[in-house]
């Protein structure tokens, strides 16, 4: 056991949680170990007790008491040899990139992480593939869920992964999302405010995840939920059966955008979770199927995303193609993609 240690960190240390930073300074740690330390305030910024998710700062002492010595560490299992095929679909999907980002247009159904019985097959695990040359992989740095395709950003840096994390957390990026969805929302413009909360149960790995609505008059009283707020805008429609509606997450709940459009009466076609995989939208507004020659998949897209580049400064606006089962969806209700503004809130404003 070593003694206690007061350790300052360092410029390029700094904005990030507590628990990544000790990790990556003693990797024998646990989380569970981490949390303890924690929690019996043996583990202290700047001389007050601190949680385990605080973000410590540069310049600031984290004081850490005795640790287990580190174990030799083994040798690191060798990574999963990529596919060719899967190589040349994520090296495909890249959109944009400089020596400090990477944007792809990710497909739908590749997860962006891993989960349970995923294997190697999704964002994080296909990243090898993605290095054009640099020594490190490139990061995640926000997700999409597995049925959603569009814009997905990775740093080729930790220093722009901190970075790009941090602009994500103070809503400085704007996503722009495309949807379908079942019957015509009214008012045609608006702001949906129902918090979330999880819902009991889930399945092997978290696939069944679900989140339940809740009205903001009860989001205080109820325990675990989160304000979740989203802004619509429909753009075209298909009489009251369906409609193209553009929507932006002000917050970044899990499944907030399907479960706020689901909770407004107004599923995302293909989305089985939310709206039910065997209703037929009768053009009442309900049921996330379409029939007919219309996809079952989950019609969700991250159309755009604008952020400041965090070397240059500059800002950059990104716009990611729909994928294939959209863009048939598209053409068979007679819907054209540069019919519309690429802001429409830029509009009303």
């Amino acid at each position: 056991m070593s003694g206690v240690k007061t350790i300052r960190v360092s410029g390029d240390e700094g904005d990030q949680r507590l628990d990544r930073w000790l990790k990556k300074r003693f990797p024998q740690l646990t989380q569970g170990a981490v949390e303890k330390m924690c929690r019996t305030g043996q583990l202290r910024v700047d001389g007050g007790r601190v949680k385990a998710a605080t973000r410590i700062e540069a310049g600031q002492e984290v004081r850490i008491p005795p640790l287990p010595e580190a174990q030799p560490a083994a040798p690191a299992a060798p990574r999963p040899r990529i596919a060719e095929s899967d190589q040349q679909m994520i090296q495909r999907a890249v959109l944009w990139k400089d020596e400090h980002i990477i944007a792809l247009n990710k497909p739908p159904g590749l997860p962006s992480q891993g989960g349970s019985g995923q294997g190697s097959r999704h964002v994080d695990g296909l990243t090898d593939a993605l290095m054009f040359g640099f020594k490190d992989r490139p990061k995640l740095v926000h997700r999409l869920d597995k049925d959603t395709s569009g814009l997905l950003l990775l740093a080729r840096t930790d220093r722009i992964a901190r970075a790009l994390s941090e602009a994500f957390r103070a809503r400085t990026t704007r996503k722009i999302y495309w949807a379908a969805v079942a019957g015509v929302p009214n008012p045609r413009m608006g702001t949906i405010r129902f918090g979330l909360v999880k819902a009991p149960g889930r399945g092997r790995g978290g696939e069944g995840e679900k989140m339940i609505a809740i009205h903001p008059r009860d989001i205080d009283k109820t325990e675990g939920a989160k304000r979740a707020t989203t802004d619509y805008a429909v753009l075209d429609a298909l009489g009251t059966r369906a409609s193209w509606c553009a929507l932006v997450p002000i917050t970044g709940r899990t499944h907030q955008l399907r479960a706020h459009m689901a909770e407004l009466g107004h599923p995302i076609v293909g989305d089985g979770k939310y709206g039910g995989s065997g209703q037929e939208n009768l053009g009442d507004g309900w049921g996330a199927q379409l029939g007919g020659e219309i996809s079952r998949k989950l019609h969700l897209h991250a159309r755009s995303l604008s952020f400041d580049h965090p070397i240059t400064k500059k800002r950059i606006t990104l716009t990611a193609p729909l994928p294939e089962h959209m863009l048939r969806t598209w053409q068979a209700l007679g819907w054209h993609e540069n019919d519309v503004p690429d802001d429409p809130f830029a509009e009303a404003e």
